[in-house]
């Protein structure tokens, strides 16, 4: 036994994107273990695209989208193959207490690429019908996470149970409401749709309002590991900020809809306090990052997670800007432009990372392919 361990070769460890683009039969564990959390790629691409174009920054929009696209597309034929593979570890996961509410970056990454097909581009048919598909995985989704949290046991420990990524359950309730606004005068139904994006506003409301106090409540009186404050935290603010957007895009919306134009204070009120609410968390969240990089020594080493710091730079961007477009606070563009600069340059250094893992890990592969190849006799 101990000669087997010190002779066999050990395959190098997969990166997350390169171990589930491996082939099934040389690697069982590759497409079987990829994370759901992904489609955070297509969400931080999708919303840092919107937040440059509404700076401007039309070319750099538009290679975005086309990145976008892509990446969705690619992520959904993974999703696909490991559906038809690996059937039983997605259902595992789906059904976890821990990782089932990473499926719902597949809802907001579809409803953040739909909102790019309705501001960027003509093609509004696309816009609807990934707003119509959205609905659908939401529904699906976002209960059986519900479910699975409710009625599973053992359940783990609070300390152990919760984290950022919970949050995600706002997030793609208020990316439902976003992209149904601006679907909305292109549809029949206009008044069902801002009715049915008005009441995910404030669903979505509600579910911020239960996580955060049982996150606050973790990071208060439970010890915080460095190694524990994953980049997923960012959705702390995040998930404020994607309010806002929403909230804004109904203050613009309030001339379609006569119930829009009575709730315009209350909505106002409540899409401010979700921008200062945003605002806050920035700097305690800088603050925790630094702590967890320098006093913690954890090292920058790629993983999805990131993109869920990514995504929330950009959404604060995109959500101040359209603020100041649907409140007249015209002093916050300058905030929302420096806010896009930075989500874009994070957005860079991210996908750097991925790329850096992903040549990393085929020139790995290659070496231990060529190593592994019998040698021929004379």
């Amino acid at each position: 036994m101990v000669g087997f361990a010190v002779n066999r070769r050990v395959q190098p460890d997969p990166s997350p994107v390169a171990s589930a683009l491996k082939p099934v039969g040389q690697s069982a564990g590759g497409l079987a273990a990829f994370p759901p959390e992904y489609f955070a790629l297509t969400m931080a691409t999708g919303i840092v695209s919107l937040a440059v174009h509404y700076q401007g920054w039309i070319m750099l929009a538009q290679v975005l989208l086309g990145l976008n696209i892509t990446a969705y597309l690619v992520l959904w034929g993974l999703t696909l193959m490991r559906f038809a593979r690996h059937r039983a570890r997605l259902l595992d996961d789906l059904t976890h207490h821990f990782h089932s509410a990473a499926f719902l970056t597949i809802v907001a990454g579809t409803c953040v690429l739909g909102c790019q097909f309705a501001v960027l581009t003509p093609w509004l048919s696309v816009a609807k019908a990934l707003w119509f598909a959205g609905i659908i995985l939401w529904a699906g989704l976002s209960y059986t996470f519900f479910a699975v949290v409710t009625v599973r046991n053992p359940k783990p420990s609070l300390a152990a149970g919760i984290n950022g990524v919970w949050l995600l359950a706002v997030v793609a309730t208020e990316s439902i409401s976003t992209l149904g606004i601006l679907v909305s005068p292109y549809l029949t139904e206009t008044k069902m749709a801002l009715f049915f994006s008005l009441a995910t506003y404030l669903v979505g409301s509600m579910f911020y309002a239960f996580f955060i106090t049982l996150i606050l409540y973790r990071w208060m009186f439970f010890r915080m590991r460095p190694e524990k404050l994953t980049p997923d935290y960012w959705i702390d603010m995040g998930a404020l900020a994607i309010a806002t957007l929403a909230g804004a895009f109904l203050l613009r919306a309030t001339d379609h809809w006569s119930l829009l134009r009575d709730l315009k204070p209350f909505l106002l009120g409540f899409t401010l306090l979700f921008w200062a609410a945003a605002t806050w968390w920035i700097p305690l969240l800088i603050i925790v990052e630094v702590w967890r990089h320098l006093r913690g020594h954890v090292r920058f080493i790629y993983s999805p997670d990131y993109w869920s710091l990514v995504f929330p730079l950009g959404m604060y961007s995109a959500a101040t800007f359209m603020l100041a477009q649907a409140t007249g606070l015209t002093f916050l563009h300058p905030l929302a432009k420096a806010f896009a600069g930075v989500a874009a340059l994070v957005w860079s250094i991210v996908f750097l990372g991925m790329i850096h893992g992903l040549v990393r890990w085929f020139r790995r592969t290659s070496r231990f392919a060529k190593s592994s190849v019998p040698a021929r006799d004379g």
